[in-house]
């Protein structure tokens, strides 16, 4: 990853955790919320990697523990598993899928919620198990899939993924 996509990376995942924050985690739609940073931060691992899905998942739950005063450590926790999970899905078996950020959506934020269930609840925050794994969960899944390809092509775009997601087809030759 250059220097310059790095950077712009970084921008795009502020502007996501910020507009997360501040604006998309209070429209409440049939019970649960979109997660925008969730679906950025997925969108990255998938067209970077895990080590770099991971770093970006990072930073964009910090941001949203600072500006949202919650308990600090638990969305950039969950976050950086989601870029990692993401990007080793990539890394594995989603290269060159049509439907792998659909799928790839779909299965984190189900993961993320059911994790970061349980981390409010060993934590001793008063959590709903029905609300949170069910009530919430199935909109945000819904919602999340809505964003999957429009947040794909925009961190497609922003970060100029081309020939960094494609595997590298040259031929040594030993002699």
């Amino acid at each position: 990853m250059s220097a310059a996509s790095a950077v712009r990376a970084s921008a795009l995942v502020f502007a996501a955790a910020m507009l997360q924050a501040v604006i998309v985690s209070s429209l409440v739609l049939g019970g649960g919320a979109p997660d925008v940073l969730l679906v950025a931060v997925i969108c990255l691992g998938l067209s970077r990697g895990a080590v770099p899905g991971a770093i970006f998942g990072f930073a964009g739950g910090l941001i949203v523990d600072l500006v949202t005063l919650d308990t600090l450590g638990i969305t950039s926790l969950v976050l950086t598993l989601a870029g990692f999970w993401a990007g080793r899905y990539t890394e594995t078996t989603g290269r060159g899928r049509r439907l792998a950020p659909l799928v790839a959506v779909g299965a984190i934020t189900v993961l993320a919620g059911v994790f970061a269930f349980v981390l409010h609840y060993m934590l001793g925050d008063d959590v709903v198990a029905r609300h949170a794994l069910v009530t919430a969960l199935a909109p945000a899944v819904v919602l999340n899939l809505l964003l999957a390809l429009p947040v794909r092509a925009l961190v497609r775009a922003t970060v100029h993924e081309g020939d960094a997601a494609k595997p590298s087809r040259e031929v040594e030759v030993v002699v």
